[in-house]
């Protein structure tokens, strides 16, 4: 093993899973609102500023990194070798970025060209995820390798039909991987490093440090404007590496029993880490103004800053003062993740497929803020069913 982590589940990290994606599907969903208050829409790329929605794809990588010492720790813990150990980690990386692929042309689909509805071409694909990515429960794992099989034929046979764009000669390509495909950089490239520095804080903080030098050298004219630019192409993945990171720091600084970090020693490192990562924002900020569609460095830490207060307050208030009974209502969705994040997709696709319109009031103003509110919990009481039915993904 890597670290000596506490054992059993974290109930702190469940919560703030499930938090984070009810918070997804609430923006996502407000977006298509009209009359939504600024503090409810992404800044723009120019805008030198960040909102509250801002900071929910940073939330997501965030916990990935949070979650990584411990999923590595398990599966070592397990018995697994060094390369099934690597396995699994590009298993899970290729995923995702098939996953973000596949999410992202689904909107620049042509219908005539591909012979087939978008809505149902969609479904086909969230069907076959399902397939794939479920966790069976047979005696007989021929049985579960089956469908596995079916969902992996499927979603070749999706790839192989598809046509985009408005001529319908364009295949599937990844113009960018979507957020699932940008998780997936960033999960792979963290794993690489947690394992190089061998679990050790200090080699975490200094790879965050790396992460955002990078991104600087590579802003630089001798770079950015010359034969060399091509360097510059991972610096959007260095920085999500970053806050990926920055999450995992956190989790071994609370978890991390051979640490032994307790009371004011943990107070003083937490409080430490988020004084220097609020102090290199504003020292970064003139240089690299806050965006997260430029995903400049001032963001990334900004957006970590905040997720390390919000953490702390769940893990206070969960792991300390044992208030934790109001999390149940979070933990399906934390528990269930991928199936919680595609869920209002499957949703809207079926409403299209069988011609199923909401009344338009619901995309204006308060009513559409307070419909994407409910609609939110409503996913979640519907993942919550689904998880009853076994219905479970893992990467």
């Amino acid at each position: 093993m890597i670290n000596n982590l506490k054992q059993g589940r974290i109930l702190s990290i469940d919560a703030f899973r499930g938090i984070t994606i009810l918070v997804m599907i609430f923006v996502n969903n407000v977006a298509g609102v009209s009359g939504i208050p600024h503090w409810l829409q992404h800044a723009h790329a120019d805008e030198d500023a960040m909102t509250f929605v801002d900071v929910v794809f940073p939330a997501f990588l965030f916990i990935v990194g949070m979650s990584i010492p411990f999923a590595i720790n398990s599966r070592l813990a397990k018995g697994d070798s060094f390369w099934q150990l690597q396995w699994h980690i590009i298993w899970r990386t290729i995923g995702l970025l098939v996953l973000g692929l596949f999410m992202v042309n689904t909107g620049r689909l042509n219908q005539d060209a591909t012979g087939m509805s978008m809505s149902l071409w969609a479904l086909l694909f969230y069907g076959a995820v399902i397939l794939v990515w479920n966790v069976y429960r047979f005696k007989q794992a021929w049985i579960a390798w089956c469908f596995k099989g079916i969902g992996i034929a499927l979603l070749l046979y999706l790839a192989w039909i598809y046509r985009g764009g408005k001529d319908g000669n364009h295949h599937l390509e990844p113009q960018w991987w979507g957020i699932l495909g940008l998780i997936g950089w960033a999960y792979l490239y963290a794993c690489i490093i947690y394992q190089l520095v061998k679990g050790v804080s200090g080699g975490i903080f200094l790879m965050i440090a790396i992460c955002i030098a990078y991104y600087a050298i590579c802003q630089q004219p001798f770079i950015r404007d010359s034969e060399y630019s091509w360097i510059g192409g991972q610096t959007g993945n260095a920085i999500h590496t970053a806050i990926v990171l920055c999450g995992l720091l956190l989790s071994l600084f609370y978890f991390d029993e051979d640490l032994d970090l307790r009371g004011s020693k943990l107070v003083s490192r937490v409080s430490g880490f988020f004084i220097i990562m609020m102090i290199t924002s504003t020292c970064l900020r003139p240089q690299y103004k806050v965006s997260k569609i430029y995903a400049t460095p001032s963001w990334a830490l900004s957006s970590a800053a905040i997720c390390l207060v919000v953490f702390s307050i769940l893990y206070y208030l969960i792991d300390v003062k044992q208030i934790n009974k109001w999390t149940s209502f979070f933990r399906p969705a934390g528990a269930n993740p991928l199936l919680t994040y595609i869920l209002p997709d499957i949703v809207y696709f079926l409403l299209i497929f069988l011609g199923i319109e909401l009344p338009d009031v619901l995309s204006h103003d308060v009513p559409g803020i307070l419909w994407s509110a409910c609609y939110a919990v409503l996913m979640l009481f519907l993942v919550k069913g689904l998880n009853k039915l076994h219905i479970r993904l893992q990467l």
